[in-house]
């Protein structure tokens, strides 16, 4: 018996499909690992969000930031640790990188993976107006529940928009050699709040690094 669809049902495949593949509002523009010997087994990573920043919803921001990639990095059975937590938020400022190195591997620290917001830049957009047609089997055969339908529908006036766009990076260093291992770089556009931002962007760093096999993954 062959399938027929109507326009109401394929409206809504459509949306559906929408919804699903724009749930995501940050992507990798770019990534790199080094030439060493990878994957490589590590333990205990100390995940640093840098920021010079002292606004209430920065530091809130680079606090969920580090937590986020650390619960990923948890889930893969690496240990990874908040420097705003381990160490607290002022740690790094006024010592020496000796004092820092001699302090993480006391700790048992392998690597140190960084984050920072390279970039933020907010859009202005103009939507201009639009007209829409649609079958009017879509809404109803009566003339009240296509009008009151249609009416609303018909135009849409334009308007203005705020785009705003995050470009980040994060590089993973080795304690023991001191070396750069990887290195990628995201872009997040729109994000709904900063703990989205932080789920996304914490999900999208752990899975590179095991995709790049960057890092062995004990699991």
């Amino acid at each position: 018996m062959t399938k027929t669809y109507s326009t109401i049902t394929i409206l809504i495949f459509v949306i559906i499909y929408s919804i699903l593949s724009s749930c995501s509002s940050s992507k990798i523009t770019s990534s790199w690992k080094s030439d060493e010997s990878l994957p490589i087994k590590v333990n205990k990573i100390l995940v640093v969000a840098i920021s010079k920043s002292d606004d209430a919803k920065d530091v809130r921001l680079k606090s969920k930031m580090e937590q986020h990639i650390c619960d990923d990095l948890r889930e893969k059975g690496i240990e990874g640790k908040s420097s705003a937590i381990e160490f607290g938020p002022g740690f790094f400022d006024g010592v020496t990188e000796n004092s820092v190195l001699q302090k993480m591997e006391t700790s048992g620290y392998d690597g140190i993976l960084t984050i920072v917001l390279l970039d933020k830049e907010r859009e202005r957009h103009y939507v201009p107006g639009r007209m829409y047609y649609t079958p009017y089997i879509v809404y109803q055969r009566r003339f009240w529940g296509y009008y009151t339908t249609i009416y609303d529908r018909i135009y849409e006036p334009g308007y203005y928009e705020i785009n705003t766009k995050y470009f980040w990076e994060s590089n993973l260093f080795l304690l023991k050699s001191k070396n750069l291992i990887y290195s990628v770089q995201t872009k997040s556009f729109n994000p709904a709040d900063t703990e989205t931002l932080a789920h996304e962007y914490g999900m999208l760093i752990s899975r590179d690094l095991f995709k790049q096999k960057v890092l062995l993954e004990y699991q």
